[in-house]
């Protein structure tokens, strides 16, 4: 992290502690219409975007651009209410950030949440799918992925990966996953474990590209998410990610995905999505205290 943006988190925390003295544990990051967690948490401070140092106005429909700072399950949180995305003309850099600020506000874990467009034909509209593995399209070169990652991970903190990088077997936990999926059977909710495949957008994809896709093994496609794991696993923080399947692409057939669709299929879906963030917060509290004890 250069030295110009640690002076700008410095600045946003200053600002946050401001408005909220809360130390939070987990930090949250909302989808494409799945915003309504945010509205759930207790005792809650909205802060908007735009009010917050180096943060970002977002542009996207579907998402408030507020940080949003309260408990859940009895357990301090820090939501992030709406995103930002690369197609809205964002750096790599300005996307990860609030993660960082997250990061040195205190949180110890990351859940991450999406709208995403089903690959796998196993697939219906309003399953989930927790993220076992993905494949990063967000990078448009080889230089461009070089100089990201110098300019936003932390050298020091990189200090034990060689050639400061990341460590990518097993970058998705697999005791989280099977948290997952053991929450998910006691509410009868369907998720599938998959590989999502994170492109740069703004135009969804074609039937030519959804067969590429499926070849090359991606169960769902989304235009988000893996900035923000990358950027917190470089903090140290194991990031878990859940992506609310809200189209099944079929490219022998034309039904074109549409915004307004995501969003709804999203919407439909946010009470499971809320059912498993806050059976896993229970679990990383519970876990937590078992290790301090």
């Amino acid at each position: 992290m250069c030295e110009q943006t640690k002076n700008t988190v410095k600045q946003a925390i200053q600002y946050i502690r401001t408005r909220s003295s809360v130390t939070p544990r987990v930090g949250v990051v909302l989808g494409s219409g799945l915003g309504g967690l945010a509205h759930h948490l207790e005792n809650a401070i909205e802060i908007p975007y735009h009010l917050i140092p180096g943060f970002q106005s977002t542009h996207a429909q579907g998402h408030r651009g507020l940080l949003v700072i309260g408990s859940l399950e009895g357990t301090p949180i820090v939501v992030m209410a709406g995103r930002y995305h690369r197609y809205e003309g964002f750096s790599n850099k300005q996307v990860t950030y609030p993660i960082s600020v997250m990061h040195q506000l205190g949180i110890e874990q990351l859940i991450i949440t999406n709208a995403a467009g089903g690959l796998n034909p196993k697939f219906q509209v309003g399953d989930l799918m927790v993220l076992k593995d993905h494949i990063n399209w967000l990078n448009q070169s080889t230089h461009q992925n070089k100089v990201t990652r110098a300019s936003s991970l932390d050298k020091l903190q990189m200090a034990h990966l060689p050639a400061n990088l990341i460590r990518t077997l097993d970058f998705y936990p697999q005791y989280l996953i099977d948290r997952v999926h053991a929450i998910a059977r006691a509410h009868q909710i369907t998720v599938i474990s998959g590989t999502y495949l994170a492109t740069l957008g703004p135009t969804y994809e074609t039937r030519s590209e959804y067969r590429m896709m499926r070849k090359i093994g991606a169960d769902a496609v989304g235009m988000s998410s893996i900035p923000e794991a990358l950027m917190a696993k470089s903090l140290g923080i194991d990031p878990i990610t859940l992506s609310v399947v809200t189209n099944v692409a079929n490219p022998d057939q034309r039904s074109p995905a549409d915004h307004q669709d995501v969003l709804e299929a999203g919407k439909k879906t946010e009470s499971n999505v809320e059912t498993i963030v806050r059976g896993l917060i229970r679990y990383l509290r519970n876990r937590k205290s078992s290790m301090d004890a």
